[in-house]
């Protein structure tokens, strides 16, 4: 069914709205999922902040244009595309697709744009991979803490065993 030409420019508003806010855009693929399949994984993106649309390919390149990126790799939008706005978190709408991609195999990173730089999908599925802030935040205060458990280890252990020779010098003075 044809769209209005009024109906397109309210969608690409919409779209430019959208890559202006976003901290990230990822696109993917989603073509064989079904529409409740496909309400699913809309319903887990909002949970997050993130937002999936669905338009046609032209209005994401002139949306995208609006944002200052004048060429989007040919891969990223190979085929029906859904794109996906992470408002909150760079990476989380990346690690959502990746992480229902195992629930639906059609879901398929196909690239994105961060900070303004474009990339394919060996790209997006990099930064899927790489951990969460709160991950790295937890690691980044486990090794801090390490030394400072270590070295509360070695005076707790030099201790007991000051303590356990006068028990045994005690005992044996009885």
């Amino acid at each position: 069914m044809a769209i209005s030409k009024s109906k397109k420019n309210e969608i690409l508003q919409e779209l430019q709205q959208s890559f202006k806010e976003a901290k990230s855009v990822m696109f993917s693929k989603y073509s064989g999922i079904s529409v409740s399949g496909f309400s699913k994984v809309r319903t887990a993106l909002r949970e997050q902040n993130v937002e999936c649309r669905v338009a046609k390919k032209t209005l994401i390149k002139l949306a995208a244009k609006e944002l200052g990126v004048d060429e989007l790799h040919a891969e990223s939008l190979d085929g029906p595309i859904a794109v996906v706005f992470s408002y909150d978190d760079e990476l989380s709408g990346a690690k959502l697709i990746d992480k229902m991609s195992k629930d639906f195999e059609q879901l398929e990173l196909t690239g994105g744009i961060l900070d303004g730089q474009v990339f394919g999908p060996t790209e997006a599925k990099a930064y899927a991979s790489i951990p969460s802030k709160e991950e790295l935040y937890a690691k980044l205060l486990g090794s801090m803490q390490a030394p400072i458990s270590g070295f509360h280890g070695v005076l707790h252990g030099t201790m007991r065993q000051f303590v356990g020779t006068l028990q045994a010098i005690a005992d044996k003075n009885q």
